[in-house]
């Protein structure tokens, strides 16, 4: 897995809508092996990032809860925490 990606499934609060978008663009962008998107590449880029999010999104919604929050906090919950 990309070391980038962090565990979303067990959050408290759960993971939010923009948490599940910055995985997916982290995950579409290591797949992709995009480093910055281009004008060539912006459709595509998006296009991919929405379906990955809405995958990711039906994903956590389907799994049973975890007897453990994830050893990590995602990337926009530390800027908050410091």
């Amino acid at each position: 897995m990309c070391r980038n990606i962090t565990v979303l499934r067990g959050l408290e609060p759960p993971a939010t809508t923009a948490e599940i978008r910055a995985a997916a663009v982290q995950y579409v962008r290591k797949v992709g092996g995009i480093q910055s998107v281009s004008p060539r590449t912006a459709e595509a880029f998006e296009e991919a990032v929405s379906q990955v999010a809405a995958a990711t999104q039906t994903l956590l919604q389907h799994l049973p809860p975890r007897q453990a929050a994830p050893a990590t906090v995602p990337p926009l919950r530390r800027r908050q925490h410091g």
